[in-house]
């Protein structure tokens, strides 16, 4: 059995730029922004259990900054299920993260995140 602990380190920068991008938006109060970077920050760490872990963590703090209780619920389920998930390698494709969408529904991954993540990724993630 394979564990999916850390990200490997090509998607470190493109990870990091959705978390920066995030953290821009959210000073400027740019909301809406800034959680569509959160979204996009969780379909490129999902895969992993540290990085699908820190996104929920973030977006918990979001929940708690616009104070939606729905957010904070949601988060908390998916902090204690979301990185065990990941680390056995059995995460719901393209999900963005937040307590809008059913933790196991698959989505759609955005095109360019798919090109990123497919050097990284089993085809079935990326396709």
């Amino acid at each position: 059995m394979t564990f999916y602990w850390r990200m490997p380190a090509g998607l470190h920068p493109y990870y990091h730029k959705e978390l920066d991008d995030y953290r821009s938006a959210f000073a400027k109060g740019n909301l809406s922004v800034a959680w569509q970077h959160l979204e996009r920050a969780h379909i490129l760490g999902q895969p992993w259990a540290v990085e699908h872990s820190e996104v929920h963590w973030y977006m918990l703090r979001f929940g708690f900054a616009i104070k939606s209780w729905k957010e904070i619920r949601g988060q908390i389920l998916r902090l204690v299920f979301g990185g065990v998930k990941s680390f056995v390698g059995k995460v719901p494709t393209g999900n963005t993260g937040g307590a809008n969408v059913p933790p196991l529904q698959p989505m759609e991954i955005p095109e360019d995140l798919k090109v990123i993540l497919r050097p990284y990724t089993t085809t079935s993630f990326t396709n």
